[in-house]
């Protein structure tokens, strides 16, 4: 009964904010962040812990203003998603652009499957989707959500233009199979995550245990991996879809070496688009809750 109650109030605010103009919805959005940042006070504090570590320099205020930015980004993200249906390439091209698309079809043109190299920031659900829209559709690695019911409904929305959804609880098989075939999968990976699946590697000056999945992946297929990310400019009122070169992944013949380093340049990747972006990062994540052994806890 839970899960359908659930399911009800879920499928109620998709519909709800998929009805109206994009620009309400996304109003509509930007109060529920407001709310939210009211109400979620333990979410709070690890952010402005995560901003102290990563900004040092930042004051108590600068790190609300963050925080308060990044609550509003979450609320559009919330308005893009239930609005996501409607979408078309015509009605997108007024608010979202390529930047870099050369280098997505570069990558994917050497046949050997494109790894995206992507995370929590921006507008991330939106992104994979317009890409899939834009006749480019690529498998996406998740996490199931708890309540099965609201996970096939935002599966079935984030896969209406031929995406496919990869879980993380079972994905290895799969991701191996899609870069055999030259597909393109995009991963999140600014995730904490705990050994053996994870390696200790710097992110903001800290050791942050980084999933090392992708590197190993990558030497053994010789697939691409470029960073790709849709970010909010508010110079121009656009999202921008954003894709670099793809990365030179040096090989010293020490496999566990060469995965350890390979995910620190990915993460050194992220940590470098986050300060360009800071209010778009999800700091509300406990990035560094794992800890190398005899580290004191950095979350209360």
């Amino acid at each position: 009964m839970r899960r359908r109650l659930e399911f009800v109030l879920v499928w109620t605010l998709v519909k709800l904010l998929g009805l109206p103009p994009r620009g309400i919805a996304r109003g509509a959005g930007a109060l529920v962040g407001r709310v939210a940042l009211l109400l979620t006070p333990r979410l709070r504090r690890a952010g402005h812990r995560n901003l102290a570590l990563a900004f040092p320099q930042k004051t108590a205020a600068e790190r609300q203003q963050v925080l308060r930015k990044l609550y509003r980004n979450l609320g559009w993200l919330l308005a893009e998603f239930c609005q996501m249906p409607r979408y078309t390439p015509g009605m997108t091209n007024s608010f979202i652009r390529y930047e870099g698309l050369e280098h997505y079809l570069a990558a994917r043109d050497q046949g050997k499957g494109v790894l995206i190299l992507t995370g929590h920031l921006g507008a991330w659900e939106l992104s994979s989707f317009y890409h899939s829209l834009m006749g480019y559709p690529m498998s996406i690695v998740i996490r199931r959500l708890d309540n099965p019911l609201v996970d096939h409904l935002v599966n079935q929305i984030r896969c209406l233009h031929g995406n496919q959804v990869l879980h993380k609880d079972d994905f290895a098989r799969g991701l191996l199979a899609s870069m055999r075939r030259g597909e393109t999968v995009g991963i999140l990976m600014d995730t904490n995550m705990t050994p053996p699946q994870g390696a200790f590697v710097d992110f903001f000056g800290h050791p942050a245990c980084t999933g090392s999945g992708m590197a190993r992946v990558a030497m053994k297929t010789g697939a691409q991996v470029l960073p790709g990310f849709l970010l909010w400019e508010e110079s121009t009122q656009q999202y921008v879809l954003r894709f670099g070169a793809s990365l030179n992944l040096a090989r010293s013949g020490d496999v566990e070496a060469d995965a350890v380093a390979h995910t620190a340049l990915f993460t050194k990747g992220i940590e470098d688009y986050i300060r360009q972006y800071p209010d778009q990062w999800l700091w509300l994540h406990r990035r560094w809750k794992t800890r190398p052994q005899g580290d004191a806890a950095i979350y209360t």
